[in-house]
């Protein structure tokens, strides 16, 4: 569900809740608010910055896999694979 931002309208009026942004998580299908659920003053929703993680880069840093207790190796190559993160052997490799 998405978090909205709403301010008021009328930088006089308001309450201590509604006089700067507040929040209200909210489905997409709801609908939008009119007035302070605390003092019904009128009030907007206004547009903020998104806070979006593209893709899984997040996941495939090292220090992801050594937070959840894995161990990563890249191919080192002829057939030896290097640690790059978290714990066990430096190399290991395929003929062993």
């Amino acid at each position: 569900m998405p978090i909205y931002e709403y301010t008021v309208t009328d930088p006089g009026a308001g309450c201590a809740h509604c006089a700067d942004r507040f929040e209200v998580l909210a489905r997409i299908s709801d609908p939008e608010l009119t007035h302070c659920p605390q003092c019904g003053a009128a009030i907007k929703r206004v547009i903020s910055v998104a806070s979006v993680i593209s893709g899984n880069a997040h996941v495939h840093k090292e220090s992801h896999f050594s937070k959840h207790g894995f161990t990563q190796y890249k191919k080192a190559g002829g057939g030896v694979y290097e640690k790059t993160a978290g714990d066990g052997p430096k190399f290991i490799s395929g003929n062993e």
